[in-house]
């Protein structure tokens, strides 16, 4: 049976309100770029899902073939793309990523 890579990731983005596919974990980025995605969803206090990369290399790539986006880290919210870790920080910064993040009442 063959494995269906962008189901899998397609799952992730609609189970999890955030997601961030990144190398490494919440806990242990490895890299700047994720390290800096981290701490910036972190600071909004709301839970967030990561997708350790680097532990499988087919939902590596799948992840850029699923956004058409080829780096990593790339977040999704409410299923929907948002960027890497340049864009999230960009929002963070002029205040549009506060009110995306904030719970849905």
């Amino acid at each position: 049976m063959s494995r269906d890579v962008k189901k899998e990731i397609d799952d992730l983005v609609k189970q999890h309100r955030i997601v961030l596919f990144m190398k490494g974990s919440k806990m242990m980025p490895q890299c700047g770029f994720s390290a800096r995605a981290v701490q910036i969803l972190g600071s909004y206090g709301q839970p967030f899902e990561t997708v350790n990369v680097l532990a499988d290399p087919e939902v590596r790539q799948g992840v850029k073939d699923y956004s058409n986006w080829p780096t990593v880290p790339q977040c999704y919210v409410d299923g929907k793309f948002l960027g890497g870790s340049d864009i999230l920080y960009e929002m963070h910064q002029s205040g549009e990523l506060e009110p995306l993040i904030a719970p849905k009442n």
